[in-house]
């Protein structure tokens, strides 16, 4: 047997965390000082994070802290002492050090607790692309699959979980040094919208910019067709920084791309903060992104040299 443990960031709905059995470790998060757990039990997570919007949007002074060793030691200590097994995932090691602090975690629980397994799973990804793997892995233990079974599916597929997104405001991306204050400040005056992914490598990358919002959602759906592997046999996910009205345009999008089985969920407060109100976020199982990367920078680079040829034979 093995438990199922997330940090909050995975943002999985509450009540798919209560119907799987699924373990939230909870990151902190601070308004004008005040400091609250993103997560807990029993208290609606989607009112707790609109109002963390709210603040956002209305200037406060907001911010998250990782999850150290010791909590993570202390949360999962409970099934190693009932003689389970567990598997934690967590954020992208490419945007927090909680990765880092889990492994630790796991170190010292498997010196402490001889004979369990402690697997950690850097799911390269945020929000939601980090949570559907931990409900893929309640599923396949549901269907009676073995610990080794569903780290081995877990890290196999690391890469075939996409994300899509886009922000309202670039000053957000400006604050994490995403973009630079010139490019924001422009981008806000000519209505320039972001498309932004999950790289090979776990970090955001931004993909391209286009111009309006509704063409931004119609992009993250365009993406989708592009990328998308079965859509009609998976859970797909969309997220929105309280904008719940874009997140179901888009879900409408994709629906004519196939998707059947959408989950909708206000965007979770430790990415959100970063990101931004107004971020809609879409999560999908498609191909290899270190492959698909590659692709895109050939026809990148193929571009560059047909357009210099033109300026040369110009």
């Amino acid at each position: 047997m093995f438990d199922i443990y997330v940090d909050s960031g995975a943002n999985i709905p509450d009540e798919i965390i209560e119907r799987h059995n699924i373990n939230i470790i909870p990151f902190m998060c601070s308004i004008d000082g005040v400091e609250t757990a993103c997560y807990e039990k029993g208290r609606p997570s989607r009112e707790m994070a609109v109002k963390f919007y709210a603040a956002m949007r209305a200037g406060s002074n907001t911010s998250t802290s990782l999850i150290n060793s010791e909590k993570f030691l202390s949360e999962i200590t409970p099934s190693l002492e009932s003689g389970r097994d567990v598997i934690i995932t967590t954020l992208s090691s490419g945007i927090s050090g909680t990765f880092k602090q889990a492994c630790e975690a796991a170190e010292q629980a498997e010196t402490k607790y001889p004979g369990r397994r402690v697997h950690v799973f850097d799911a390269y990804n945020a929000s939601m692309g980090e949570g559907l793997f931990a409900v893929y892995a309640a599923r396949m233990r549901e269907e009676g699959k073995s610990f080794d079974e569903v780290c081995d599916w877990m890290e196999t597929n690391r890469l075939n979980m996409h994300s899509v997104f886009t922000v309202s405001d670039l000053k957000y991306l400006k604050k994490g040094g995403r973009i630079s204050a010139t490019k924001a400040i422009a981008g806000t005056l000519l209505n320039i919208k972001p498309v932004l992914i999950a790289g090979a490598h776990g970090t955001i990358e931004m993909l391209e910019t286009v111009r309006g919002r509704k063409k931004a959602l119609a992009r993250l759906s365009e993406l989708f067709k592009e990328e998308v592997i079965a859509p009609e046999n998976q859970t797909i996910a969309i997220c929105h920084a309280d904008c719940e009205d874009d997140a179901e345009y888009l879900a409408e999008l994709i629906r004519q791309h196939g998707a059947r089985d959408i989950v909708i969920e206000v965007y979770d407060i430790c990415t959100g903060s970063h990101v931004g109100p107004g971020t809609v976020a879409l999560f999908f199982m498609g191909g290899d992104r270190a492959e698909l990367q590659k692709s895109r920078e050939k026809e990148s680079l193929l571009k560059a040299i047909a357009s210099k040829f033109r300026r040369d034979k110009e």
